[in-house]
């Protein structure tokens, strides 16, 4: 197995993390420093990351967790601001987030030690949908929503099409508020696009991720994936 596949299935970081984590010179494999990624592998081999053995492949967990706005969504944060680990340290697995949503944007946010998932549902080619609601300055108009439907020009990338429905004019306070799905996840996406077309983004929140809602689950709580969904995922990313 390739070493950096081999990081990612014991749960100690993502795909592309494990490959960084590579490259820095911070695995050893039988005593030596390994910067390729490629290096094959076998269980027999004594693999280290910063110094710790990697110890045999953890049973892999999925949760879904309703992000509250404030939470960073990374393992550790070089501010000492609270992290989306902070709301599942009762969860005995190492487990990180797939993709991120901003320190203000709440919604769905999956959660993994499944590194080859994790990779596959942040890779571009597999097309994820995400849904978000997002509560914007002004009220656009058809015009308006339809260059968002067809894509939009940001900073010299053309977007993919999104489904944009007006769900509610908010009269009063001069706001709308947006469904947007999109099979995208660039960083800052939503507020970007909406940010184009001058109805900059209030508040926003994920309502959906690959198929998992959100539903009744209250803000800052989570729940584990069913068999049944897990199921879906794998055969959403062809696993």
């Amino acid at each position: 197995m390739r070493l950096a596949k081999y990081l990612s299935r014991a749960g100690v970081a993502s795909r592309r993390q494990a490959e960084a984590l590579i490259g820095e010179g911070r695995v050893k494999v039988d005593g030596l420093v390994v910067k390729k990624p490629q290096t094959l592998v076998t269980d027999r081999d004594r693999v280290m990351v910063d110094g710790h053995i990697v110890e045999n492949i953890e049973p892999k967990r999925y949760l879904l967790m309703h992000k509250p706005p404030g939470y960073i969504s990374t393992v550790k944060d070089t501010h000492n601001r609270p992290t989306v680990l902070d709301l599942i340290s009762c969860v005995e697995a190492r487990l990180y987030p797939v993709g991120r949503l901003d320190a203000d944007t709440s919604g769905a946010l999956l959660m993994t030690n499944d590194g080859e998932m994790a990779f596959r549902l942040t890779h571009p080619s597999y097309e994820i949908k995400k849904r978000y609601l997002a509560l914007v300055s002004g009220i656009p108009n058809r015009e308006s929503l339809d260059r968002l439907r067809k894509g939009i020009v940001i900073e010299e990338h053309y977007t993919s099409p999104a489904g944009i429905n007006l769900i509610e004019r908010v009269v009063k306070h001069n706001q709308a508020l947006l469904e947007l799905t999109l099979i995208e996840g660039k960083k800052r996406q939503v507020k970007k696009m909406c940010r184009a077309i001058n109805h900059p983004v209030v508040k926003l929140h994920r309502e959906e991720f690959a198929g998992l809602k959100i539903g009744g689950l209250p803000e800052g709580k989570h729940r584990f994936l069913s068999d049944q969904e897990v199921k879906w995922l794998y055969r959403l990313v062809k696993l």
